[in-house]
């Protein structure tokens, strides 16, 4: 029982940002329990033994802002901080806290309009169309990964190359006639001429965790890594950019998978829940703008001991329609979504 005592009154002295050594705290007034942008805030050092403190500055993710201060900021993890002296010696205490949105998420359903054939084997990753309407896709697992160009329609393989086995497949884009595939927990992704399949170059990635979904707004690509940013990637040099970090009005969303980007926004699938679900996502800001209930569909596909989560999710320009698979599962489906 002590043991537990001990590890919470640890827990709540790193969250309030105290300063142990002279019982100091960085107290933050009016901070709700689910912060949002345009909160007044007021800061103040909790100094219940009266210590004298001088030159007190307060910074909001490293930059100074006033005792009193109207929140607006980047929606996520933030951080507020207190620099002071004591004794002209420099002390910094700390706290952490999460930034959601203003917006409650719309719900969204989808209604079947084709199902094709799709093959078992594939552990699907990414999913995306070209102009022309043909189908690629990136599948994983060691010593299976491949990257395939598919006609969608009748389910055949026209082109299928596969990874070196040491390399996981993940996601994919296509851009400019260039192909990028990430792979997960090498560091590393590859860019292939698109209707041959030959390799152009490799890339690593920089201060992203992981690889794992890939789209672009046709000048930039966004990646996802496992959390909850997702990351804004120079094509060119495939440098990170920037990253957004995807919350609702009051959860953060983590394990982002594979993405699409449609008319502005980034849909999504996503480990985060136990049943099927998609969702919007604001690439501005992170916000969650929609959640697609995707429920009912791998009750369509075929049962087997393999069978695994919904997977992959493309848009088709010419039909205005998306197109929805999962890991190993038999079927892709044809479908339009719409505000419930």
């Amino acid at each position: 029982m002590k043991k537990i005592i001990f590890l919470f009154l640890v827990s709540k002295i790193i969250s309030c940002g105290t300063d142990k050594s002279f019982d100091l705290s960085l107290a933050a007034e009016n901070l709700k329990e689910l912060p949002t942008n345009g909160d007044r805030i007021k800061l103040s050092i909790a100094n219940p033994k009266d210590i004298k403190i001088e030159n007190v500055k307060f910074l909001l993710n490293g930059k100074i802002v006033d005792r009193e201060f109207y929140l607006n900021t980047k929606l996520g993890s933030n951080e507020l901080s207190a620099i002071f002296t004591i004794n002209d010696k420099q002390k910094t205490i700390k706290q952490k806290f999460i930034v959601y949105s203003d917006k409650t998420p719309k719900l969204y359903k989808y209604k079947i309009i084709n199902e094709y054939d799709h093959d078992i084997s594939s552990y699907t990753q990414g999913l995306e169309f070209d102009e022309n309407q043909i189908l690629f896709e990136s599948t994983g697992q060691y010593g299976y990964s491949t990257l395939k160009k598919i006609n969608f329609k009748n389910g055949e393989t026209i082109k299928n190359i596969f990874l070196d086995e040491n390399y996981f497949g993940e996601g994919i884009t296509i851009l400019n006639d260039k192909i990028y595939q990430l792979t997960w927990l090498k560091g590393i992704g590859f860019i292939y001429e698109k209707d041959s399949f030959k390799m152009i170059d490799s890339f690593e990635y920089n201060d992203s965790l992981e690889g794992w979904g890939l789209c672009n707004d046709g000048e930039y690509l966004y990646k996802s890594d496992g959390s909850e940013k997702i990351w804004k990637l120079d094509p060119n040099t495939l440098e990170e950019l920037s990253n957004i970090q995807v919350v609702t009005n009051s959860k953060v969303i983590n394990k982002i998978n594979e993405l699409e980007w449609v008319d502005g926004k980034i849909y999504a699938n996503t480990y985060q829940f136990n049943k099927e679900v998609g969702i919007i996502i604001d690439p501005v800001d992170g916000s969650v703008d929609g959640v697609i209930d995707f429920s009912g569909l791998k009750q369509r596909v075929k049962k087997h001991d393999k069978l695994d989560v919904l997977n992959g999710i493309a848009y088709n320009k010419k039909t205005k329609t998306f197109f929805v698979t999962g890991k190993y599962w038999n079927k892709l489906f044809e479908i339009q979504i719409f505000e419930n």
